[in-house]
This record gives structure tokens, sequence and C-alpha cells, in this order.
């Protein structure tokens, strides 16, 4: 019986808004079986069964080998998952579901900057009051993990199963550790975050599963969506720019590549005049002033939908990981 590539994608929000729209603009939109069900499938490619679940939850059935690849936040998959490294691997950031995990501390601890003065505090407060100081959050190996590293011993965790940003001010617990966007909602409850307080800097990733059973089937379907996915993804951060460089004019390509995210569409050699690259966004404008200054009168860039790599870089990763 083939066996199909199971692709877990959150099953309701703006995660999964975001993610029909990654795929259907890599050409392969998700069919979900009506409005509410809970699998689907991809016409464009065969032997591909999609699962909807929770953004939790699908952290949950990456560590079983219950699903290959999945769609969730860094930080689910990092609390969910404490020895991430072994059991699950992140393919690509994709741009989209941002949010810090942070730890937050009242505005009226003004002598409280640092998470060192954070273990100070939190050594006075069990002195004085007898007992740990409290730290509300859904995040507790994150919590656990950030606290040791900072030599944080003197506190104990509340578990929140609600608002946590609300647990100060209602006497529930003296500090949290809270996921945050703006931190808009931090300010609205008089709370801020130290200094070195970032925990994480989270945003929805493609992983894999290193548990699951990978058949000849599910890696050449898992080939076909990273080769689209990657295609694509390379299309919104890249730029296509191509000039021809005058005769007698050398160019120091060794330097160029130390000073862009360049990558060359040809190989250039000495008798090569015409040149097409493909530029990091963030560099396009500042490599034009670059080439125009070594002699390059004119230059054009274009944008493209994909572009595509007979090598996938992203699948090599992942194969190199899967038993042979």
């Amino acid at each position: 019986m083939t066996q199909p590539l199971i692709i877990a994608v959150p099953s309701k929000g703006r995660l999964e808004e975001n993610v029909n729209r990654l795929f259907a603009e890599a050409d392969m939109p998700l069919r979900r079986d009506g409005a509410r069900g809970y699998q689907g499938y991809i016409r464009e490619i065969p032997n591909i069964e999609i699962s909807y679940l929770s953004a939790s939850e699908i952290a949950t059935r990456l560590k079983e080998g219950a699903v290959h690849f999945g769609v969730t936040g860094e930080d689910l998959l990092r609390e969910e998952i404490p020895d991430l490294e072994s059991s699950v691997m992140l393919l690509a950031p994709l741009g989209f579901g941002h949010a810090d995990v942070v730890v937050a501390i009242p505005d009226l601890w003004i002598d409280v900057t640092h998470m060192s003065d954070l273990a100070e505090v939190a050594g006075d407060f069990r002195q004085r009051h007898g007992q740990r100081l409290r730290v509300a959050t859904k995040y507790i190996h994150l919590t656990q993990d950030f606290f040791a590293r900072h030599g944080i011993t003197d506190y104990t965790i509340v578990r929140s199963f609600g608002a946590t940003e609300g647990a100060p001010s209602s006497g529930a617990a003296e500090a949290i550790v809270d996921i945050t966007s703006t931190g808009a909602t931090l300010v609205a409850n008089q709370l801020r975050v130290p200094d070195d307080g970032t925990i994480l800097k989270s945003e929805a990733n493609l992983a894999a599963s290193l548990t699951a059973s990978w058949s000849a089937e599910a890696q050449a379907a898992a080939r076909a969506v990273l080769h689209r996915l990657s295609a694509r993804m390379r299309a919104q951060t890249m730029t296509e720019m191509e000039f021809n460089a005058p005769n007698g004019i050398t160019l120091d390509w060794r330097q160029l590549m130390q000073d862009f995210t360049i990558e060359r569409v040809a190989e250039p050699n000495a008798n090569m005049t015409s040149q097409k690259l493909l530029v990091n966004n963030k560099d396009v404008t500042r490599l034009a002033a670059r080439l125009h200054q070594m002699g390059v009168a004119q230059i054009a860039s274009r944008k493209g939908d994909f572009f595509f790599t007979a090598r996938n870089e992203i699948f090599d990763r992942l194969a190199s990981r899967l038993p042979s």
C-alpha cells in the first residue's frame, strides 16, 4: 500500500490563512474536504494527505512521527519538544506568524533592567516573604531553560490557562513569560521586558519529523512540495539582475560575493560580458551603485514568481537526516 506524505497545517485563524496563501502562491493550493473538514489534499501533486490540526497539536504529531511535515510556530515546537533537534528538523522559516516569547515584569520594578537583576529580586522576595517568586506562563520548558541559563532558581511556575498578562495585576503571580507581537498588551497591563528578557524570536516554520516512516513515495512527494515552495520563497526574497560588463572591465567577484548576497545564474569568466545574478532584495540598490562605480552603465532588474534550481538544498538537508 502506498504511503502518503502527511502534511499538518493549522485548522483555523490567521495561521491557516497564511498557510493557504503560501501553498496557493506556490501553485499547489490546499483543498479541504468540506468547510470544516479535518482532511484535505493537493490536486497538483499525488500521494499527499493534508491534516488540519491545532497549532500545538502539530508539534506533538511531529514529535510522535504521526505526520511528515508540519507548519506551526517555532515557540510551540521548542516548548512541546524540548529535545527538538533529535526528533524534528526546522526546514524553513516562512515569514509570517512573528511573535516573541518574553519575560515581562511590572513597570514599578524600576531597578530591574536585566535578568541578573531579576535573580536578585527573586532571592530577596524569598527572604522577605518566605516563598518563591511566582512566574505565570504557558511556556514551562522555555521558561525553565532560560531562567537556568541566567542562574535564577528562587522562583516557581504558575501554569497559565488564560490571559497570562493579567496574572500580576490579579495577584496570581509577580512576573510572567508570554508571547507578544507588538508589546501593546504588555503596556496595557503595566508590564515591560528586561533588556535581555527575550527568550525566543519566533515565526511560523515548515518542520519535518525525523521519527516518521519515510517511504520512497513519501520522500518523492516531499521533494515535489519542497521544489515548488523553495522556488516560490526564493522569488520572494531575490531579484534577478542582468547587465553587460564593458570590455576591459574585470569584476572582482570574490569581493562582490563577500559584500552582497549573490547567487550567480551562470558561472562568470573572463570572456563573459553578459552577467545574470540573483541578488537578495535588500542588496539590489547597493549592488547597482557598486556596479556603476565599476563601469557598468545599464542594469536591468526583475522580480519573478519562481526561481527554480535543479538541486533542492532543503530536501537534501532533510534526506541527510533520514534513515537510509
